[in-house]
């Protein structure tokens, strides 16, 4: 399984120079916010690929103008052919606006989780915007992990915290890849690919062609309701 991870930075090689065949490797592309909502349909478009996003303290614009063809994960568990993803985008607050969130507020969302986080035992990758408290996170309160991303990783040993926010242009304080216990963090900052093994996914192997996952995601496109897609990916 291969997965493109994007944040923060729209990546030039892909939208500006983009070659055909370019995005086909790619099974799955998670976002982890501040991107154009454009970018993301694009790498929709022209990819086999389901695209995931949560929002960056930047994605206001996504009330208006949401990325068609991707899919919010914010506040759910979405299960990708085994693979359990939770999301829980923005920022830590430092001022008013949307997708920013207290450490109260913040561990207020993860509370709401609980139910789905009993069914579904647990999950494999922590979507987020921001970083963990004191892993890779900034000084500054805009720049500060949450607290309670530690005690998630603590209690449920994702395989792993993906996350942007930081951007490698900030200097030292960037760091591509960092662990806590089982888990391992990656700062995804513009782009970063992971490939796992397909054999710990038995329905990833038995998925259908890529034909037929294109010709099933056009047909969702536009026959199904934007808002509509609350159903398994599988």
């Amino acid at each position: 399984m291969k997965i493109l991870i994007v944040s923060d930075h729209e990546s030039k090689k892909i939208w500006d120079f983009y070659e055909p065949g370019m995005l086909s490797s790619y099974d799955l592309i998670l976002s982890c916010g501040d991107l154009s909502p454009h970018y993301l349909q694009f790498l929709a478009t022209m990819s086999r690929a389901e695209v995931l996003y949560v929002h960056g303290n930047h994605d206001g614009c996504y009330e208006a103008t949401p990325p068609e063809g991707c899919f919010s994960v914010e506040d759910r568990i979405y299960d990708f052919y085994g693979l359990r993803i939770l999301g829980l985008g923005g920022s830590m607050r430092y001022k008013e606006g949307p997708c920013m969130y207290t450490e109260k507020e913040m561990r207020h969302r993860i509370r709401k989780l609980s139910l789905k986080l009993r069914r579904s035992k647990g999950f494999d990758i922590l979507l987020a915007h921001a970083p963990a408290y004191g892993i890779n996170d900034s000084k500054d309160l805009p720049h500060t992990g949450f607290r309670c991303f530690l005690t998630l990783l603590d209690r449920f040993e994702p395989r792993y915290l993906i996350h942007g926010h930081v951007h490698k242009t900030y200097g030292s304080d960037f760091r591509r890849e960092d662990t806590r216990g089982a888990t391992r963090i990656i700062n995804a900052y513009e782009t970063y690919v992971l490939e796992l093994p397909d054999e710990d996914f038995p329905r990833f192997q038995n998925r259908e062609s890529p034909k037929e996952i294109i010709r099933k995601k056009l047909q969702s496109r536009r026959f199904r309701e934007k808002k509509d897609w609350d159903i398994p990916a599988v």
